[in-house]
């Protein structure tokens, strides 16, 4: 079977403008080709023999003030169909710099891979991404989805401070998350909370360290957990790294402007997203069922909760898992196989079980 379904009406007519990510996809949905071991171009990385005539592509310039992005395409008459691993998608680092073309990945680690490799930098100094802002607005996160026509802004290391406080009730206040290659940031401030009354500590700030214990590598419920068994009525040490702004982002956190994004008529949502995994290969999937969108902002609501933390990748997985089962016993032992290093308490699986099925039914 082709790599994507064949849809109606998927050719533009001769003569009219597509994107890359168009060209790739239309030509995907062509009859599959037959490579020259016998064998059909299926999934990422599939081969397969060149076929009819496509037009000359020029080669990539360089971009001003920076190097060439991407390798250059040669011009010919003849080529293979591109693959779902050539997908290109534009990206700039958030406090600016020119535009580069990204591709070839299969999850987070590699995505920032590539960005590196765009810009000249380790992806080390990459604390997250948004999708079509540069403003650090946790709702515009890059998570396991990424639209074929989203615009990709690369928030990198700024500037890193230590900071003492002093935890003076059971809650801080804060929600933690990560961004899939090892750095945990802070994604929301409860307002009125103990951090909410400190101006030295952002949404958006990634948490090196606790009294000198790193947590670098660690995922966001395990930071959050450190969080929690710091003693009340102690003071502790953060060190904290901020995302670098540009001159125009830097301003009073109470005055802060709805999120932009550029006009130049490369940032949209794709109708279909490119779905990272941790394991395997990424793959392009239809947007998610309205029943399953609700569901995925429920449990992430629960999740902050419980445990402390925001994440819509885990949440959508747990959708995934959920959607096709039965009983809570089944999910649970589904839960279980796929997500055991979390050791969910049995009333939060029962609450998310809930959530899966009332959104299913359109209780919610």
């Amino acid at each position: 079977m082709p790599l994507f379904p064949k849809k109606k009406n998927d050719k533009k007519a001769k003569g009219s403008a597509l994107t890359e990510n168009e060209q790739g996809i239309a030509q995907a949905t062509e009859p599959p080709y037959v490579n020259q071991n016998g064998g059909g171009n299926r999934g990422v990385g599939g081969g397969g023999t060149p076929h009819k005539s496509q037009p000359s592509i020029p080669p990539r310039q360089a971009t001003p003030g920076g190097g060439v992005y991407g390798t250059a395409e040669i011009p010919q008459t003849r080529h293979a169909p591109k693959k779902q691993s050539e997908l290109v998608f534009h990206t700039q680092l958030a406090h600016g710099s020119p535009t580069g073309k990204i591709g070839g990945f299969t999850n987070v680690r590699e995505l920032y891979e590539k960005i590196g490799e765009a810009f000249g930098m380790s992806p080390k100094q990459i604390l997250f991404c948004t999708l079509n802002t540069h403003i650090v607005d946790m709702t515009r996160l890059l998570g396991g989805q990424i639209g074929l026509e989203d615009f990709i802004f690369a928030h990198i290391k700024g500037q890193t401070d230590e900071l003492a406080f002093e935890k003076t009730e059971q809650a801080l206040g804060l929600t933690i998350t990560d961004n899939g290659a090892g750095y945990a940031f802070i994604k929301r401030i409860k307002e009125h909370s103990v951090m909410d009354k400190d101006d030295r500590i952002h949404v958006g700030d990634h948490i090196e360290s606790i009294n000198g214990k790193t947590m670098v590598g660690l995922r966001h419920f395990e930071v959050a957990q450190a969080l929690k068994s710091l003693p009340v009525n102690q003071r502790f040490t953060l060190v904290i790294t901020q995302p670098l702004k540009a001159f125009t982002q830097i301003q009073p956190r109470s005055a802060a402007k709805p999120p932009t994004a550029p006009t130049d008529g490369k940032v949209k949502t794709g109708k279909e997203t490119l779905r990272l995994r941790s394991t395997g290969q990424a793959r392009v999937e239809a947007i998610p069922l309205e029943w399953e969108t609700r569901a995925v902002k429920r449990i992430d609501d629960l999740l902050e909760s419980f445990m402390g933390i925001r994440d819509e990748e885990l949440a959508g997985t747990m959708v995934d898992l959920g959607k096709d089962k039965k009983s809570p016993i089944e999910f649970q032992t589904a839960l279980n196989q796929q997500l055991g290093d979390f050791e969910f308490p049995d009333d939060i699986i029962f609450d998310i079980w809930g959530a899966i099925t009332d959104a299913r039914a359109g209780r919610i």
